[in-house]
């Protein structure tokens, strides 16, 4: 069985610019999933697909392999995470390199650790999934969200739980944006990460972090100290 990560990171980052490497804690964040993936002792190869030629010279400092850089049509704004895992497996057939299994991962996700890689692979092979996704609850009940008119007035996506107790309501969950374990052989029949067989490892809010805005940037360090505190 031999197993492939793949951390796509192009240069283009609109919100936060050179978002893939900038500083994170003393070294570039891409470098996190890069040895995150490493040091799982997972994988038979760490790639990084990238448009960026100082991207790919990062990548290759922390030990990842960048065989080719991404065409043109999959570097842009509207290009998907799946067409981007397509155009790296077929390039990577047309060397005679085939994967059973891939694990997508981005390169802002400095929350990562061996351990929660580890744990979506076991998830994925004990259940035979297509694919295993890591997930957090969400910290209030969906079915009590609201939403604001142009007037300031609030309105109930479901007003028939107005009055319903938080306790009763069912627990949900949306994706953390980590990492992605599937396999090829379904990936190439439906080209898709979600599916009717996929599967879930719940993390906490702690190890969880969106990073959008340079707001978000602070609290994932303040989270990533708070983690890795007791290590130091």
């Amino acid at each position: 069985m031999k197993r492939l990560a793949i951390i796509p990171a192009r240069g283009g980052s609109k919100r936060i610019p050179r978002k893939n490497i900038k500083n994170f804690l003393g070294k570039p964040i891409i470098a996190y999933s890069i040895e995150a993936a490493i040091a799982s002792d997972l994988f038979d190869e760490v790639m990084v697909s990238t448009d960026d030629e100082e991207i790919s010279k990062i990548a290759k400092e922390f030990g990842a392999k960048v065989p080719f850089l991404r065409s043109s049509k999959n570097s842009d704004d509207f290009a998907t995470t799946t067409e981007v895992i397509a155009e790296v497996l077929q390039q990577y057939e047309i060397t005679g390199s085939v994967y059973d299994t891939v694990c997508c991962i981005y390169p802002t996700a400095p929350l990562i650790t061996l351990n929660r890689l580890t744990e979506g692979y076991h998830l994925l092979e004990k259940y035979t999934f297509n694919s295993v996704i890591p997930v957090v609850r969400f910290s209030f009940p969906i079915q009590r969200a609201v939403k604001i008119s142009k007037d300031s007035q609030i309105t109930f996506f479901q007003p028939e739980h107005i009055n319903t107790r938080s306790q009763d309501l069912e627990i949900s969950y949306h994706d953390s944006g980590q990492f992605y374990w599937f396999r090829t052989e379904s990936f190439k029949v439906n080209p898709t990460i979600w599916n009717h067989k996929t599967g879930a490892i719940e993390l906490n809010q702690t190890e969880v972090q969106d990073i959008d805005t340079l707001e978000d940037w602070k609290m994932a360090e303040l989270k990533y100290q708070m983690l890795n505190e007791d290590k130091t």
